[in-house]
């Protein structure tokens, strides 16, 4: 059964998750592993399993994370949204700098 998702999905989305199990597949047959092997290490059955190495979006970020961690790609996960390497965000931080900065004076400066 497809989920709505897939509809939604922008097309250029849809191709970098298939990428991203192409990817996951070449990983796993480079480490001499079959999909029962990392169905068990992942946790999912191996119906799961394949659709993670089809890209599919509906399987749960979980799964792809334990994929990762036991193709020895844990730590990557945790840099993808990484503050200092956000240069849209770093720029909307510029923008919103002030142009100047007052100091209020206190009543008891008067």
């Amino acid at each position: 059964m497809r989920s709505a998702l897939h509809d939604v999905l922008p097309p250029g989305l849809r191709r970098s998750l298939a990428k991203f199990g192409v990817d996951l597949a070449r990983a796993r047959r480079k480490r001499h592993l079959t999909v029962a092997m990392m169905a068990e290490r992942v946790g999912v059955a191996k119906s799961t399993y394949a659709r993670l190495e089809k890209g599919d979006p509906a399987v749960a970020m979980g799964a792809y994370a334990m994929a990762l961690f036991v193709l020895g790609f844990g730590e990557a996960l945790g840099d993808l949204v990484d503050a200092r390497r956000d240069e849209h965000g770093l720029l909307l931080d510029e923008e919103r700098l002030p142009q100047r900065v007052r100091i209020k004076k206190s009543p008891s400066s008067l």
